[in-house]
């Protein structure tokens, strides 16, 4: 597939997995792994476009309000997932780095160790980037900037000029570029509190698929849509 036009940075919103677990008449574990198995495969689809930096969101704060079991479910996938030395062998060879963008203190001492574990043994990669956002919430990452920037105010004891572009580098995520496509499946149509600097220019691409679905074909329509989009930045 030829295209004009690709983004080289990408956000996923992979909704979806409750829905199709019930519709496979499975349990929420099988659900969810195969939700985490298609991340693996998109992100290796993606860098078969050249797009080198793309960003995941994997838990939100609002989805730490779920029930506790359900809870416990992902939190064990991920666990799994962070340990297994054939998904970091395939982030080496595609030489990937993996970065944990959210509040790590909100998640199970275990898994946060499991994280920074697999974050440690890709960190010397510079080519492409797996952001994986747990534990983040939009809203509270302007509101933890805030409290940074007020915080570094009060430490040098004068105000500091803000700008947009310095206001950002007191962000949770600010290592994480302005994403050029926003892609979220299982037909919710809004982005939730995704990322709402880097998205604020977005391209949005909303497929019905639910995300275990979701195909390389379907990636192939969403950059297809976005390299007929003429982008203005607001001119």
């Amino acid at each position: 597939m030829r295209l004009k036009n690709i983004p080289k940075t990408i956000g996923l919103i992979p909704d979806g997995n409750r829905r199709w677990s019930k519709r496979n008449n499975i349990s929420f574990f099988e659900g969810y792994q195969q939700g985490v198995n298609k991340f693996i495969d998109f992100s290796e689809w993606c860098l078969g476009y050249g797009i080198k930096n793309l960003t995941v969101w994997a838990l939100s704060t609002e989805n730490l309000k779920r029930k506790s079991n359900e809870l416990s479910i992902l939190f064990k996938i991920y666990k799994k997932t962070a340990l297994d030395e054939n998904i970091i062998e395939r982030l080496r060879q595609n030489e990937t780095r993996l970065r944990i963008i959210g509040r790590r203190e909100l998640l199970p001492g275990d898994l946060e160790k499991a994280l920074e574990n697999a974050e440690a043994k890709t960190e010397g990669y510079k080519k492409n980037v797996i952001n994986m956002l747990i534990g983040y919430g939009g809203g509270a990452d302007i509101l933890y900037a805030a409290k940074e920037y007020a915080k570094t105010v009060l430490d040098k004891g004068r105000v500091i000029r803000l700008s947009l572009s310095n206001f950002s580098n007191y962000l949770i995520s600010k290592d994480i570029p302005n994403i050029d496509l926003v892609i979220r499946t299982s037909g919710e149509m809004r982005l939730s509190g995704f990322m709402p600097l880097q998205s604020a220019y977005s391209e949005l691409y909303f497929s019905r698929k639910l995300w275990p679905d979701f195909s390389k074909m379907d990636l192939e329509k969403a950059l297809m849509d976005y390299s007929t989009r003429e982008r203005r930045f607001g001119n």
